[in-house]
């Protein structure tokens, strides 16, 4: 029930709600002055005058503001005669009372305050368009709470006024200058209820954040009731002062919380205070039931991970787990490994960018092995050679509802991409495979083409540029490409395919309706491959672009390709780093001769 305070102005009685966000005053029925007892009223202007009375008495209804930081100061009173019935009605409001709200939220986004000095002032016109559309808005979505319950005195109808006026301020403040109005504003779907809500103060640039700083940005958390469910604290580096302020904040809405992003939000702060800073947060978020946690580009390493041990210790229903950028050395590897309880639940794991190693993919591996929901996998640039692969790829074989695996940029070696291989024919559900930079040579890149031609039968993204494959592999390769008729993009850049390649991989796309783009560039491919690849993927109609540069094209050959895509030139990636000089295959040849041996080597390529 909203809270009512009365006062006594001019003999005559006004009312005021106070909301999460303002005041706001309304109309009330006739009450003798009798039944009313007024409390530190008297003589004070500054309550104002009532307007003209007729049958009843019309008060001013103002917002003072809805910035979350402004509170007006409201004098307090009580209701002394319980005697007498009087009616109270506090929607909707009036339309004066509407443009004042419009006019103060508009002068909110063009004044300084640490939003639109962080993000930036909107112009006049800019602020009155947005203003508009968020009272419109907002009155729309209140107006219909209302009519679900008429016999209601309109008190939760202005408290949802003022908390989504509140909100969608606070959404255009962030977002800052440049949209005039463009974007739109969006109500709740159902306004019964509270909706999920995302508290975000990441956007505009990295900056440290000073205890005051925090106060202010942190303020609608403390907002009684509020509905958010997700916040993100990144880019702002947290100090001692300002974890000081977010500690107690955190900790009253723990229990409310499912996401947590707190991604480089210690940035250039001394070792010793990240790791304060780390341990106020994890203690004050220490048993949140989180759905998601993401603490990437931290540079934990094993004190970071250990100073966050509270709340990975009381996590037992995770779904993501983010820890990306993080120094994550073996000791770290293992220190995770040892703090999470439980992580069956869990359906997105991501290292990219660590130094785990071969002895930190063991830990890694043993996480790996208790999630059996896993559906999206993402160890990268992580520095794992063969032993770690060999280990990791055991434990891939268990989570046959993974959809997205993302190996990139490590040491398998031909050990690690067989052993691969074996896990992949069980993952039926694979959407997205990316396996550049693996050194894995012919025999590991056939091996792994092989498995996935028999497994994943709707791969949308193929990639394995960059691991030494060469015209050995090809057969294997259309063999595979030919299976996958929902594949929408295939990159086999940086390899040795030369034209018998491109020539396989054209073969072998031509009944590919939902391709959208090739990377084939780097392959040592001539004007013979090329010419075959661009006729067959400009025919495709959702194809969208073909990268094939770095390869030994000559410039006729360029012309060609250029003919070819000369109604879609924006289909065809950059030509400009092929050798001019390329020596074509059929360039001593004449024309005739040129095309004799292309439909030679097409003809010897043929898919098994």
């Amino acid at each position: 029930m909203p809270h009512l305070h009365f006062f006594k102005s001019d003999n005559h009685f006004q009312v005021s709600l106070h909301t999460l966000a303002v005041p706001f005053k309304f109309k009330v029925s006739r009450v003798s002055q009798s039944h009313t007892h007024c409390v530190g009223a008297a003589n004070n202007p500054s309550l104002g005058s009532p307007f003209n009375r007729a049958k009843e008495d019309y008060l001013p209804a103002i917002f003072s503001g809805v910035c979350p930081r402004k509170r007006p100061h409201l004098i307090a009173m009580e209701l002394n005669s319980p005697q007498r019935p009087f009616s109270i009605k506090l929607w909707p409001p009036s339309q004066n009372t509407r443009q004042t709200l419009v006019e103060r939220m508009a002068n909110n986004l063009t004044t300084k305050s640490v939003f639109t000095q962080r993000y930036g002032n909107l112009d006049k016109e800019e602020a009155q368009e947005n203003a508009k559309r968020i009272e419109d808005v907002a009155f729309a979505t209140a107006n219909q709470h209302y009519e679900q319950e008429p016999d209601g005195d309109g008190g939760s109808a202005v408290q949802l006024y003022a908390k989504e006026c509140s909100k969608l301020l606070l959404e255009v403040l962030k977002r800052g200058p440049g949209l005039n109005g463009k974007e739109e504003v969006v109500a709740s779907d159902n306004t019964s209820a509270p909706a999920e809500a995302v508290f975000d103060i990441s956007k505009g640039k990295r900056a440290f954040i000073e205890p005051d700083e925090a106060e202010e940005l942190l303020r609608p958390l403390k907002e009684p009731e509020n509905s958010f469910t997700k916040i993100c604290f990144s880019n702002w580096s947290f100090g001692l002062g300002a974890a000081q302020v977010a500690q107690p904040i955190l900790s009253s809405i723990k229990h409310q919380l499912k996401d947590v992003d707190l991604s480089d939000f210690i940035a250039g702060r001394p070792e010793a205070e990240a790791l304060d800073v780390m341990n106020i947060f994890s203690t004050a978020l220490e048993g949140a039931a989180l759905r998601s946690l993401n603490l990437s580009d931290n540079a934990l390493g094993e004190k970071g991970v250990r100073a966050f041990g509270a709340l990975l210790k009381s996590q037992n229903h995770l779904e993501e787990l983010y820890l990306m950028n993080d120094g994550i050395s073996e000791e770290a590897a293992q220190a995770i490994c040892e703090l999470i309880p439980s992580t069956e639940k869990l359906k997105v794991l991501h290292f990219h960018n660590n130094m785990t190693g071969d002895e930190g993919a063991l830990a890694i591996a043993e996480i790996v092995k208790r999630s059996p929901s896993l559906e999206d996998f993402r160890c990268s640039s992580t520095r794992i050679g063969a032993e770690g692969g060999v280990a990791l790829s055991n434990t891939l074989g268990n989570c046959i509802h993974l959809r997205k695996l993302d190996l990139r940029d490590n040491m398998f070696g031909v050990e690690g991409g067989i052993s691969l291989s074996k896990a992949l024919t069980r993952h039926a559900e694979l959407r997205e495979i990316y396996l550049s930079y693996l050194n894995l040579e012919d025999d590991g890149a056939i091996a792994i083409i092989n498995a996935l031609k028999e497994s994943a039968p709707y791969l949308e993204v193929l990639e394995m540029s960059g691991n030494d494959i060469t015209a050995e592999a090809v057969p294997a390769i259309g063999a595979c490409l030919e299976a996958k008729i929902f594949l929408a993009r295939l990159n086999l850049s940086e390899n040795e395919l030369e034209d018998e390649g491109a020539i396989q991989v054209s073969k072998a796309l031509e009944g590919h309706f939902h391709l959208k783009e090739v990377d084939l560039s780097s392959n040592k491919i001539s004007r013979v491959g090329a010419q075959q690849l661009a006729l067959t993927l400009v025919q495709k109609a959702n194809f969208q672009l073909l990268f094939i540069n770095g390869n030994i094209i000559s410039t006729e050959g360029v012309e060609e390709l250029k003919d070819i895509f000369k109604t879609s030139l924006d289909m065809l990636g950059p030509l400009d780093e092929n050798d001019p000089d390329g020596i074509d295959s059929d360039e001593e040849s004449d024309e005739e001769g040129g095309d004799i041996e292309l439909e030679s080597k097409m003809k010897s390529l043929a898919v098994n």
